[in-house]
């Protein structure tokens, strides 16, 4: 298996980690070549790639791929790789058997507080998950026509060693912010990258919410780390006099349940089903400081 992640940042990172621990063969691409390094010491061959233009060495790699992750983010040109293969990235990538698409909940916009799964209406807010919904349509339209199996990822707010609640605690920087009926789901990046695996193993195309099992009110979450950090929580603030960057307020315009029952029916389980077991994790290991690695 030769793997070629797209972007490999925080998801991509841990992706590339656990295909590496198969003893699977792993590039990512990084803009800057100061990552290089970080990412050859993780047993990810890095490529550079500037969003733009696929080097040579780029596309000898592609020849080559027989498993591919997209987790660059559209913008507002579209997709980086569907722009630079002029609308078709399986022409550059003969040998592929599988790949994957990272995409996220927001897709489905605002709900109520609804429940949502795979085949609910997508009703995007923000320009951001417009653009996300198009490269999905994208992926899926190409990897159709390829005939190439395409699971696209539906992720819900990232978090895992370096980024999480007990960081924003101990910078400053947490709040708990109250808006009535207001929920969020999450995803830990170990099990993203052990979904992708057991996808990928199984050769699984279709679309898939990788999310845990508890939708819960962010409020909540910050208390209980602050509980397991044997700290008081920062007061509660209503959301409606909080100052906010408009894409922070955005996110809380979307309220919904996010559904994970699909890639559970498959037999894949969650290591971190909810926020509660990730928490008491990175704090009993003491692996919250530190990036995944």
């Amino acid at each position: 298996m030769v793997l070629v992640i797209f972007g490999a940042g925080y998801s991509g990172k841990a992706i590339g980690q656990a295909f590496a621990a198969r003893g699977q063969t792993v590039y990512g691409t990084t803009r800057s070549s100061r990552k290089a390094a970080a990412l050859a010491a993780l047993g990810i061959e890095p490529l550079i790639f500037d969003g733009e233009t696929l080097s040579r060495e780029a596309l000898a790699i592609l020849a080559r791929a027989t498993h591919f992750v997209q987790s660059v983010a559209p913008g507002p040109k579209g997709d980086p790789l569907m722009r630079v293969s002029h609308g078709d990235p399986f022409l550059l990538m003969p040998q592929l058997r599988w790949a994957s698409y990272l995409s996220t909940v927001g897709v489905y916009g605002d709900h109520d507080g609804g429940w949502v799964d795979e085949e609910s209406a997508c009703r995007p807010v923000s320009q951001r998950s417009v653009e996300r919904v198009e490269a999905e349509q994208q992926w899926l339209a190409a990897a159709g026509k390829a005939d190439i199996p395409l699971a696209v990822l539906r992720l819900s707010g990232i978090y895992g060693p370096g980024r999480n609640g007990f960081v924003n605690l101990a910078n400053g920087t947490a709040r708990r912010l109250v808006k009535p009926g207001q929920v969020f789901n999450r995803i830990r990046v170990e099990d993203i990258a052990r979904a992708s695996l057991f996808l990928a193993e199984r050769g699984e195309g279709g679309i898939f919410n990788v999310t845990d099992h508890e939708p819960a009110p962010p409020q909540d979450v910050v208390a209980e780390a602050a509980r397991l950090m044997g700290r008081l929580p920062p007061p509660e603030q209503a959301f409606e006099t909080a100052e906010l960057s408009p894409m922070a307020r955005s996110f809380y315009g979307e309220n919904k349940r996010v559904s994970n029952a699909k890639i559970c029916n498959l037999g894949f389980t969650f290591e971190f089903p909810d926020y509660r077991v990730s928490l008491a994790q990175l704090w009993a290991e003491q692996c919250w400081l530190a990036e995944a690695s």
